[in-house]
């Protein structure tokens, strides 16, 4: 049976990958750009069964408007994948306040303001399914990223939360996390702080770090299926690793963790007074 998706980011990347993916086996989709020349390719070959919608996520009022534009065209609404976003590549000191601010108001804010518009889409149709597209890095950090990995992180709580709250009303929600692709996240689209030299030999580190390798970057097409698989199944998961590394060095870094919450657990049990 064929879906309505509604998806972010859509003029490269995943996100025009999995729009054509889904018009490819008859979906219909409306997907966002800040700008949609990117798009015209998909309007010229899918026709109505495609709608481009120019939108900048962080304007709340515009996102509103924009996911009730897709519902009302298409006069219904089964899917809500929000992966518009980007990164700032930089050590916590050297991010400047206004890349900062830019980074949380699309990553966190911006998916906010669509998952916000479609709730009470879904709470009418008491169905509908939200997927975030997290990281990795919101499981877990790596240096020169924190500030990508703050914003992740925060899509990670409030997301975590939200399923709580509308699995009552059949709303399902999916955190979509992914290992590095060969994608432009850090091409054009990443912003990078004014480096500070003292940082230097850090960066020069991740040369070597897990997951950074050439072969640690997966295959953006491969991702397809999985993706398809997740909008089809009844019992989606809340959370879903895409590619190798995540679940390996989760595991390893999440023993680390209560290895020390173990070890200091007498000291915390001492503060409960």
């Amino acid at each position: 049976m064929s879906k309505t998706i509604f998806i972010t980011g859509a003029s490269k990347g995943f996100g025009k990958l999995w729009a054509e993916a889904f018009l490819k086996r008859g979906d219909k989709v409306a997907a966002t750009s800040r700008t949609i020349s990117g798009l015209q390719d998909l309007a010229d070959k899918y026709g109505e069964s495609f709608l481009p919608i120019a939108l900048d996520i962080t304007d709340r009022e515009a996102s509103i408007k924009a996911v009730n534009q897709a519902y009302q065209h298409f006069g219904s609404l089964d899917v809500v994948i929000n992966n518009a976003g980007y990164g700032v590549f930089g050590a916590v000191e050297e991010a400047g306040e206004q890349e900062i601010k830019d980074v949380f108001n699309a990553n966190v804010f911006g998916t906010l303001w669509v998952t916000q518009a479609a709730l009470p889409i879904f709470r009418k149709q008491r169905n509908g399914h939200i997927i975030q597209l997290s990281s990795v890095l919101g499981v877990w950090s790596l240096p020169t990223l924190g500030i990508y990995n703050a914003t992740k992180f925060a899509v990670e709580g409030f997301t975590e939360a939200l399923a709580s709250e509308v699995s009552g009303f059949g709303i399902k929600v999916t955190l979509v996390e992914p290992n590095g692709y060969n994608t432009d996240f850090g091409g054009a689209s990443a912003v990078q702080s004014k480096a500070i030299p003292a940082y230097d030999n850090i960066k020069a580190g991740l040369a070597t770090a897990e997951g950074l390798q050439p072969d640690d970057y997966g295959k953006p097409e491969a991702t397809v299926s999985a993706i398809l698989k997740l909008i089809d199944t009844e019992n989606p998961p809340l959370r879903l690793f895409l590619g190798k590394i995540g679940l390996s060095k989760t595991e390893r870094i999440y023993k680390e963790k209560l290895d020390t919450w173990k070890a200091w657990e007498d000291v915390a049990v001492a503060a409960h007074g």
